[in-house]
């Protein structure tokens, strides 16, 4: 019994020193009565960066508070919503500020003040689209929610109507094109980088479609039943509309696919299990094996023939992106074991500059484009 007590005793020493009692205070100033208010951040218990999941409790007045236990020594990230990213918390001109941090290593109390919403400002950012998009609205899925479709078009496609196109299907398609919709105000500028590379005759003229998120994107871009459902809905539904409805090429070999962060990681996934659909993938800032997310296990037990497939990865160094680095080194170990080559199956650029957001995906989307679709001389 003794022994038994000390084990257990050496258990919850462990588990203190593992874990962290943060609680955060926050007067939330300018909200409606019926406003709730929330936090959301980089790890699971914060909700991922779902703004509307881990909501504060209202302890009187305009005061909100809530404990959490958090993993000593991480670097923690996060931000104060009312539910959505159009409602965060702002700074007085209405801009979103960067990120709070913190760096969790002893028990601690946040007190924040926050008088400015976004949702209370004149939107600043204008629809911006160079080039023709086409939408198409709330398109169902089998166990999935209903979701946006955007499908740009490249410049000569109404003109020159004999001409065949491949086509690169994104995820987080409202954060590629436009501004106005994108999450945080910033967009991939894909269109502008596109739309240059080929009217430079750099790169082939291509079709890009854009496949919203929902605010199950966590879900829906991770290996599970509703991950899997996704899939599903990009094959059997997505990909037939568009080759029904525009000019394209079909085949595996002219058909891409690609994403940023979790839109990386089913991107990858949609790569691996569907190579008869798709013959590239890219994986910018790739969570393919982060906290509890890990597809590298499943390349690394993969003992079938060869795929057919081309990979780029982009990684930054700067937080979060570099707790993404590990994983992407394994996986692309993983892919070399099986066979695939560094500069003709793989490209990996690893961004001195690059941050965990659009503005920064915007300035290497060159690259992928250049790997997949550039003319050969």
């Amino acid at each position: 019994m003794k022994y038994f007590l000390l084990f257990f005793l050496a258990i919850l020493t462990v588990r203190a020193q593992d874990s962290v009692q943060v609680i955060f205070k926050i007067q939330a100033n300018n909200i409606p009565d019926t406003a709730k208010v929330y936090i959301t951040g980089n790890l699971r218990v914060l909700g991922n960066w779902q703004p509307d999941k881990v909501s504060l409790i209202n302890t009187h007045s305009n005061y909100w508070e809530k404990t959490f236990y958090l993993p000593g020594g991480k670097n923690i990230e996060y931000k104060i919503t009312l539910g959505s990213w159009k409602s965060e918390a702002v700074n007085k001109e209405g801009r979103v500020p960067p990120n709070n941090k913190l760096l969790v290593s002893n028990d601690t109390v946040i007190q924040l003040k926050i008088d400015y919403w976004k949702d209370q400002f004149k939107e600043e950012t204008n629809g911006q689209i160079t080039g023709e998009v086409q939408y198409y609205r709330n398109i169902k899925g089998k166990g999935i929610p209903p979701r946006d479709i955007i499908v740009w078009l490249p410049p000569g496609y109404n003109t020159d109507i004999q001409q065949r196109y491949p086509v690169l299907y994104m995820q987080d398609g409202q954060n590629l094109f436009d501004p106005a919709t994108s999450a945080f105000g910033t967009d991939w500028q894909l269109d502008e980088t596109a739309d240059s590379l080929i009217k430079k005759g750099l790169i082939k003229p291509i079709i890009i479609v854009g496949i919203y998120n929902t605010k199950w994107r966590y879900s829906e871009y991770a290996e599970n039943d509703t991950g899997f459902a996704y899939m599903k809905f990009v094959v059997d539904k997505v990909k037939p509309l568009i080759d029904s409805t525009y000019r394209t090429l079909p085949d595996p070999g002219n058909t891409a696919v690609g994403g940023s962060s979790l839109g990386a990681l089913i991107s990858f996934m949609l790569a691996w299990n569907y190579p008869d659909i798709f013959s590239k993938v890219i994986c910018i800032s790739p969570a393919l094996k982060v906290y509890n997310f890990n597809y590298v296990d499943n390349v690394q037990k993969y003992g079938g023939q060869r795929k057919n497939l081309k990979f780029f990865f982009d990684t930054g160094i700067h937080s979060p992106d570099s707790l993404l680095v590990p994983g992407t080194g394994e996986m692309i170990n993983a892919l070399e074991n099986l066979g695939y080559k560094m500069g003709k199956d793989i490209l990996w650029h690893k961004d001195k500059e690059g941050q965990h957001n659009e503005a920064s995906w915007a300035k290497i989307v060159w690259r992928p484009l250049m790997f997949f679709f550039g003319k050969k001389e």
